[in-house]
């Protein structure tokens, strides 16, 4: 682990303390102890994200290549554990699924171009899901007020996401190899570039089959309010219920601030300071919003050390076998 993955998980370790002593622990824990083992349920209620985005994953594969669902959304489940609990800038579970996806079958460039256009759709309909967030917020609020930059924010990155999906649609993966290949020599450098050129192809491909396209960015919307139902479920259980409609905001704008603060493991201090931030613009008690969101982290916590497990066990290095058929 390097000294500065280090530094970022204690540094959200260390926000998470802080958020926790400036709201209370005592009370915070007493919110805890109201919940009880009514807490696990939302590990079920999270199944839903899980299965959402599995299927809208799967519509990006070819027929021959989807293999049976559990076994993807097997995949999907360590590929959301690694990235949120070990220190790889929420980014290292993509690399995974995709070499896990290759092991089953699948050729290596179908692998890698269907997670890179997941995980384009996904930034993709993340905004679009803040953006419902804040149009939400503004309702409720009746005015933008500060809203306002974050808005802008949204859409800087929005125009920044759809740049990167034109540069996929035109030979991104080429290009980046290209220089490497000048650099040196020998038949690694050229397999390179011949394989950026093979998974240009395909991210190419799935790019113009519209109909799995809006598929998949469909069921990556819908995983996203689900995420919002399982935030609704953590406020019921610690028996102060909101309407989904906040849920859906402190969801929203948790989740974009996340995404904002992916240098720090599993947006870990980050994500609850956003969720915490949108409570008290909402006029709700701080500390059961921080209640709320320490309850889906330890969902998180409780679901993704498993996934680690087997991950181990299906790709350790006595289990390494061929990536692909062809």
């Amino acid at each position: 682990m390097a000294s500065g993955a280090v530094f970022a998980w204690l540094a959200g370790l260390c926000l998470i303390v802080v958020l926790i002593a400036a709201q209370g622990a005592a009370e915070i824990a007493a919110a805890f102890a109201l919940a009880g083992w009514s807490a696990t349920a939302l590990g079920v209620a999270h199944l839903g994200t899980l299965l959402a985005d599995t299927i809208g994953w799967r519509a990006l594969l070819r027929p021959a290549h989807r293999g049976p669902l559990p076994a993807l959304l097997l995949t999907r489940w360590i590929g959301g554990s690694i990235n949120g609990l070990l220190p790889v800038a929420q980014m290292g579970g993509e690399f995974v699924r995709a070499r896990l996806l290759a092991r089953s079958g699948t050729p290596g460039p179908a692998a890698g171009a269907s997670v890179v256009v997941d995980l384009t759709a996904g930034l993709l309909t993340q905004i679009a899901f803040a953006a419902l967030g804040i149009v939400l917020l503004v309702r409720l609020l009746g005015h933008a007020g500060d809203l306002i930059e974050l808005a802008l924010g949204l859409t800087l990155f929005g125009l920044l996401l759809l740049g990167f999906a034109a540069a996929q649609r035109r030979g991104l993966f080429s290009l980046l190899a290209r220089p490497l290949h000048r650099l040196a020599s020998g038949p690694g450098w050229r397999a390179l570039v011949g394989n950026a050129a093979a998974l240009d192809a395909e991210v190419a491909l799935r790019y113009r089959r519209g109909r799995a396209l809006t598929l998949c960015a469909a069921w990556r919307s819908l995983g996203w309010l689900a995420g919002g139902v399982e935030l609704w479920l953590a406020f019921l259980v610690l028996g102060h219920p909101v309407g989904l409609a906040e849920a859906i905001i402190l969801e929203s704008l948790g989740q974009a601030v996340r995404s904002a603060g992916f240098l720090i493991p599993g947006g870990l201090g980050v994500q609850e300071g956003g969720i915490l931030m949108s409570g008290i613009w909402l006029g709700l008690a701080p500390e059961i919003v921080l209640a709320a969101a320490l309850l889906k982290r330890a969902r998180e916590l409780a679901l993704g050390v498993p996934g680690l497990i087997v991950w181990s066990y299906l790709d350790g290095p006595a289990r390494s076998r061929p990536e692909s058929r062809g």
